[in-house]
């Protein structure tokens, strides 16, 4: 059973989730922030999901709970609720921030390119019971969605240099005249580099802030950019 064949069957919980139990080895974690607790199913191991013959070929970077989803999903509740903006997420790995925003009203459409992540966002819909949520595939370089967004969200989507055509050409694409970009990033050299090429377009405003781990405390940048007139 391929990953993609999981996401044909989308419309039938049940099934579904059988079919990803049987195909994934999970394990479940607790994530929390005020006011939301949910259960995220993630892989037990990222072997399954790397090349051997390549260990640098898309190495699999969504198996993970970021600290910058933390602080993504932090932000998405502090933000009321409005029916009548759309929010778009992209690289949303797990699922972790969109999902909360969803849960909180928010009318999100959540989006991954791998299929197997995908297939994690579904699960992790289903288990959370958060109905009918708008989960789609997004490929950055040749997007298929016809809809503009009043607000663009995305957590640790800047880590290859090659990527930051394919997001400005993504922002541009997708952005409502007037509506903003929140992203939330780990700090490293293609930080700065995306920093330096979206500074032409965008205004951005930058927070930062530590997270707690069990390795001590991560810095985060909190990123909000509307375009320049």
């Amino acid at each position: 059973m391929d990953s993609d064949s999981l996401t044909k069957r989308i419309k039938y919980p049940m099934p579904f989730m059988d079919e990803f139990h049987s195909r994934y080895q999970v394990r479940e974690t607790d994530f929390a922030i005020p006011g939301q607790k949910m259960t995220i199913y993630l892989p037990q191991s990222i072997e399954p999901f790397i090349n051997p013959d390549d260990l640098l070929d898309r190495f699999p970077l969504w198996p993970k709970i970021w600290e910058a989803s933390a602080i993504l999903a932090l932000k998405m509740a502090a933000l009321p609720p409005d029916p009548n903006k759309k929010i778009l997420e992209i690289g949303a790995g797990l699922g972790v921030a969109g999902l909360c925003a969803a849960r909180m009203g928010h009318k999100i459409t959540i989006t991954e390119y791998n299929p197997d992540a995908l297939n994690f966002i579904w699960a992790n819909a289903e288990v959370n019971r958060i109905r009918e949520p708008d989960i789609r595939k997004l490929d950055w370089n040749k997007p298929d969605i016809q809809e503009r967004f009043d607000l663009i969200i995305g957590s640790e989507v800047v880590f290859k240099k090659e990527d930051i055509p394919g997001l400005l050409m993504l922002f541009q694409h997708f952005l409502k005249p007037g509506g903003t970009i929140i992203l939330a990033e780990g700090m490293r050299k293609t930080s700065f580099l995306f920093i330096k090429e979206m500074e032409k377009h965008y205004k951005i405003i930058m927070k930062r802030q530590n997270v707690q781990s069990d390795s001590g405390k991560i810095p985060v940048i909190l990123y909000e950019m509307t375009a320049k007139q």
